[in-house]
């Protein structure tokens, strides 16, 4: 196991195997700053690159907060061009972790407010603790989840639930968010993580080009009619036969021993 920065650093990453553990990590709440945001966009960009990695999980840092969101003092002064440029980072850096080739793991371990439920609705999947708390509180404050809240959140829960969330303010505790779809499992206090990473190794099982476009696919279907994306379907299996890990894979099977995946 390697660290690849720096315990100062408000974004800590660790490399475990073909997984990447993203910690966000600005106490006491976690929230989010431009440069965070950047920080972010920037990390998941290389590792996209580095093609022994599968799979990242992302969880904050401490045992209160997953991560309370956006600052509301960077608000205050009512700067539209400031607002401009926030709203700017949080969605590049949301939709690169969205676009993430592998699959992304949220493990929820304490409160996700605002921007920091949007990270989580970014990702794959999510597992959150039992303690855990989550809302979408922007209205509240005169504001709007302006970092793909409103449109993954409602593709999650439906639009009664989003409803709920966003223009009611409902704050949801874990075991309502599992009940409703928000996140798929919950764990004890403190087992979020090493669920996450459970999990996590059984994508290094499968082959990495097809999970990337088993995910482009299950996207798709958010805004693809069925009629295009069952085409699209049949035509990106056939085009998995020119990718070295169709053909590894099905050996390896045939021959009875453990797949080498080239992500290639």
């Amino acid at each position: 196991m390697t660290t690849d920065t720096t315990a100062t650093d408000a974004i800590w990453v660790r490399i475990d195997g073909n997984t990447a553990i993203i910690k966000m990590n600005n106490p006491p709440a976690n929230t989010w700053t431009a440069a965070s945001l950047q920080a972010l966009k920037a990390k998941v960009l290389e590792l996209n690159e580095n093609k022994d990695i599968y799979a990242l999980v992302i969880t904050g840092q401490g045992e209160k907060f997953f991560s309370a969101g956006a600052d509301l003092n960077l608000f205050a002064d009512g700067d539209k061009g400031n607002a401009a440029t926030m709203a700017k980072h949080f969605g590049e850096a949301f939709e690169t972790l969205s676009a993430f080739r592998g699959v992304s793991i949220a493990a929820i371990n304490g409160y996700a407010m605002g921007g920091g439920l949007e990270v989580a609705l970014a990702c794959d999947i999510r597992i959150a603790e039992a303690q855990a708390q989550m809302a979408l509180p922007e209205a509240t404050v005169g504001l709007l989840p302006c970092a793909g809240g409103t449109q993954n959140l409602t593709a999650l829960v439906g639009e009664g639930w989003a409803k709920r969330m966003i223009l009611c303010g409902e704050r949801i505790d874990a075991a309502k968010a599992e009940k409703i779809g928000l996140v798929e499992e919950v764990f004890e206090q403190g087992q979020a993580l090493d669920a996450a990473l459970a999990l996590a190794a059984k994508v290094a099982k499968q082959s990495p080009s097809s999970v990337a476009v088993c995910k482009t696919l299950i996207q798709a279907g958010r805004t693809m009619p069925c009629k295009q994306a069952l085409p699209l379907e049949r035509e990106l299996f056939v085009g998995l036969f020119d990718t070295q890990d169709q053909a590894e894979g099905v050996n390896a099977f045939l021959e009875k021993r453990k797949p080498n995946w080239k992500n290639a």
